[in-house]
């Protein structure tokens, strides 16, 4: 039932996901401590809501692009299922800017398979790495992921292994500008965000430690299959299926060394392994397990959002 509605991109699957992105997001912000006290707190809230979007939609069409799927809407599904997780990650409006910079990034690297105009891709990546990492510092680990795709397409020419410093230095111009002209603590409190923080003491109640339990499970029961069959892949995406999974590896590298780190902090790692978990899904042969693994993967979404609220 539940792959028969999925296992196709159509407008109405869509829509559905839009429609459920909408409800989730108003019910938990209805259940939400924090109020709506004038204009510009909901004008907030639609602003969320749009990132929440923006990144859902984004996602799929970076996997449709790329070929890194089939023809299904299987990513999106996973993607919002992993957002259920973590429903605190609906009012986190740095670590979802700082992840849809991060997913332009990696629309940029994932493309540098192509080979077409290598240099402008390099550098669009470390540029939105680079403006990531002012809304949530530690992103810039995924910088490593941009030598790393040097290093699989266009290693050759020296001048790609400069191309970041030049990103750098083009973020720092822009943000050293917006520290004297508008806020001058900015530098400042950028600075203080440079905390390595191994700790796992940040769990404040049940729910958290279970939603934490699961995702770790999910973790472990998709990506080990996938790193395994990257070489029954085709050739050409073999390099794309590897930057995924370092994507992956970054993402729970940098929730475990965040200060000041809690669960949502794992959103970075929800498109490599929405990319992941549908690429296992796809390649069973068994209907049934398909459809048992949709499910739970369903139920538990399910759980953690509302046992959070």
């Amino acid at each position: 039932m539940i792959t028969s509605i999925f296992k196709k991109s159509t407008p109405i699957n869509y829509s559905l996901m839009g429609i459920l992105m909408i409800l989730f997001f108003f019910i938990y912000q209805f259940n939400s401590t924090t109020s709506i006290n004038s204009l510009v707190d909901f004008l907030k809230k639609f602003g969320l809501l749009g990132i929440l979007f923006a990144s859902l939609f984004f996602s799929n069409f970076i996997v449709k692009k790329n070929g890194l799927t089939k023809d299904s809407s299987y990513t999106i599904l996973f993607y919002f299922i992993f957002l259920l997780f973590y429903p605190k990650i609906f009012n986190n409006i740095n670590l979802l800017l700082a992840n849809f910079f991060i997913l332009l990034s990696m629309r940029r690297l994932i493309s540098l398979q192509t080979l077409k105009s290598p240099k402008e891709k390099i550098f669009d990546a470390s540029l939105w790495i680079f403006v990531a990492s002012l809304f949530h510092f530690w992103v810039i680990i995924f910088l490593v992921l941009v030598y790393v795709s040097i290093i699989f397409h266009v290693s050759r020419d020296y001048r790609n292994w400069l191309i970041p410093f030049v990103a750098l230095f083009v973020v720092v111009i822009i943000f050293v500008f917006y520290d004297v002209l508008i806020d001058k603590t900015a530098i400042n409190t950028y600075l203080q965000t440079e905390i390595i923080n191994y700790k796992l003491d940040y769990f404040t109640n049940q729910s958290q430690n279970i939603a934490f339990s699961i995702f770790a499970v999910f973790l472990v029961f998709f990506i080990f299959p996938f790193i395994f069959s990257i070489n029954n892949k085709p050739l050409n995406l073999q390099a794309s299926y590897k930057k995924v999974l370092f994507a992956a590896l970054f993402g729970i590298i940098i929730f475990l060394i965040s200060n000041n780190k809690s669960s949502e902090m794992l959103v970075f790692t929800f498109l490599p392994m929405a990319i992941i978990a549908t690429n296992t899904l796809e390649y069973m042969k068994s209907k049934i397990q398909q459809e048992m693994i949709l499910f739970i993967s369903i139920a538990c979404g399910l759980f953690c959002f509302f046992s959070q609220l």
